[in-house]
């Protein structure tokens, strides 16, 4: 899950009436190296995202969330569906532990009650309308029924002959779900929850579904799809089957259940197969879809009418199963490094910021105390960084613990070395941060005298760029250490001598 910068909570909305369109992100958590709570909401804080939805409820992501002003989507895994649907015990269990133990401090604005269960889990499909209803009972208990909304994401195969969309209908066979389901959201003033993949439909299409229509990108007249029945003129994938969606509720009944997007992207890189898994075509869907939606396009059913839509994914997920493309829809890699720079510009806008200048190199959380000292060793000697600031004293003394010092030094390393790839890992206790040390550790010195430290880069004033090139040790080097240990409180090396000799290192450095 690194693009980043401490902007203003600019919540990007287009408003119709009382509707307001957002662009979300989907977290993962298939990742080998999946980053803190605290890192991923410093992540979303930075790319000012202000809707995430969570596959699960977890408490540490929640507690990191809280007092955010993010909103949050939570889910019932699908292997929690069979127990919650059939008890009203454990659905207000599952409440009262995920949701109520949180709110208000964690804005939970909507649970997503299992994940594409008619397709993926059909088996669970009878008891699918019984858990959301349990799950809403338990809300209203709590008096949070008009603040949560509760529904289920659905795949867009459940809609069937979607094009024209118009003569779109969901599958019959599945009446007896989605009847009572959609009278359901109907009368709870929530919303069908639907994942929409144009890269699915294009890549079905046996090159019937032109690549132009599924990246959004602009379609001559005579080229745009159009709907014979309505004469709809259909200019990307994304919106047909939104509206086939919409076509397919109406007949059965349904005219006032909006729609919200919980899935959309496009993989940056895919297998031999999979030739269109590119980091040019996911960036161009992903800019196209975000400027679609929070421009108020709506769709040619329903111009002007929200569609907020979830971006599938925050990071790369290594962990998931083949193809290729399944590791690489995401547009941040674990360590916060974007896979690509949207094409977005509006300030403020949602992933709009392109900040990768912006980097820094922190201690990584929880990382060994002992090997963040050798780091620190290594960075002060060999490493060739200036860490007279750390002296006791100077300006970046406090705080007085190896993992600030640590920071400080990872930090000017990386600056000086111009954030090459490999300068930022020093044996894997270092990691990429979008979030600005200096901000974070200037408001644990006041009142100590020294709040006048400046972080390489920090500010934009970047490090200066040194003529060394020796690179900060990897994950691979058994190099790291060095016999001198500086500034940290509880070292034993903090004689006059060492210090004095240090200075004068520093003087010629």
């Amino acid at each position: 899950m690194a693009i980043l910068l401490l902007l203003l909570p600019l919540l990007v909305s287009a408003v119709y009436g009382d509707e307001i369109a957002f662009i979300g992100v989907n977290i993962g958590t298939d990742l080998s190296d999946m980053p803190s709570p605290t890192q991923v909401v410093a992540l979303l804080k930075a790319q000012n995202v202000w809707h995430v939805r969570l596959y699960d409820a977890d408490r540490a992501m929640l507690l990191a969330l809280a007092n955010t002003g993010i909103q949050v989507t939570i889910s019932v895994p699908n292997e929690q569906l069979l127990g919650i649907g059939q008890s009203n015990a454990t659905a207000a269990n599952w409440v009262a532990r995920n949701v109520i133990a949180h709110v208000p401090a964690t804005n939970i604005t909507a649970i997503a009650v299992g994940s594409e269960v008619l397709t993926a889990l059909p088996n669970a499909a009878p008891v699918l309308v019984s858990a959301l209803k349990l799950i809403h009972s338990a809300l209203v208990a709590s008096n949070l029924d008009s603040q949560i909304k509760v529904s289920t994401p659905h795949s867009s195969s459940i809609i069937l002959d979607s094009f024209p969309p118009s003569q779109a209908f969901f599958n019959r066979s599945w009446d007896p779900v989605m009847v009572p389901l959609l009278k359901f959201l109907q009368s709870t003033g929530s919303y069908l929850m639907l994942n929409v993949y144009p890269y699915y439909d294009y890549m079905q299409s046996n090159d019937v579904i032109p690549l132009d229509y599924a990246l959004f990108r602009p379609l001559p007249p005579n080229k745009e799809a159009v709907d014979a029945n309505t004469l709809l003129h259909y200019t990307n994938v994304f919106d047909a089957i939104v509206d086939a969606a919409y076509f397919s509720m109406s007949y059965l009944n349904i005219t006032n259940v909006p729609i919200v997007v919980t899935e959309s992207g496009w993989p940056s890189k895919g297998d031999s197969s999979e030739p269109d898994a590119t980091v040019d075509n996911a960036n161009t869907y992903n800019s196209n879809l975000i400027k679609h939606v929070i421009n108020n396009t709506g769709t040619p059913k329903h111009p002007g009418i929200a569609v907020s839509t979830y971006i599938y994914e925050l990071y790369n997920e290594d962990l998931r199963p083949s193809p290729l493309s399944e590791k690489n829809w995401g547009l941040f890699d674990a360590n916060g490094t974007p896979v690509y720079i949207l094409h977005l510009t509006a300030a403020g806008t949602v992933f709009a910021n392109d900040t990768t200048n912006q980097t820094f190199c922190v201690a990584k959380d929880g990382a060994d105390p002992k090997m963040l000292q050798a780091a620190l060793d290594w960075a002060c000697g060999p490493g060739k960084v200036d860490c007279s600031p750390l002296l006791q004293g100077q300006p970046c003394y406090e705080p007085d613990n190896v993992v600030s010092h640590s920071t400080y030094a990872f930090n000017a390393y990386f600056q000086q070395m111009g954030k090459s790839t490999g300068t930022c890992d020093f044996k894997g206790v270092a990691t990429i941060s979008t979030t600005d040390p200096n901000i974070d550790l200037r408001t644990l010195v006041i009142g100590a005298g020294h709040g006048s430290c400046i972080f390489p880069g920090s500010f934009g004033k970047n490090g200066t760029i040194t003529n060394g090139t020796s690179l900060a040790p990897s994950s691979n080097d058994t190099s790291l250490g060095c016999p001198t240990q500086y500034f940290y409180r509880s070292c034993s090396f903090t004689t006059s001598v060492i210090i004095g000799a240090f200075l004068m290192t520093a003087v010629f450095l």
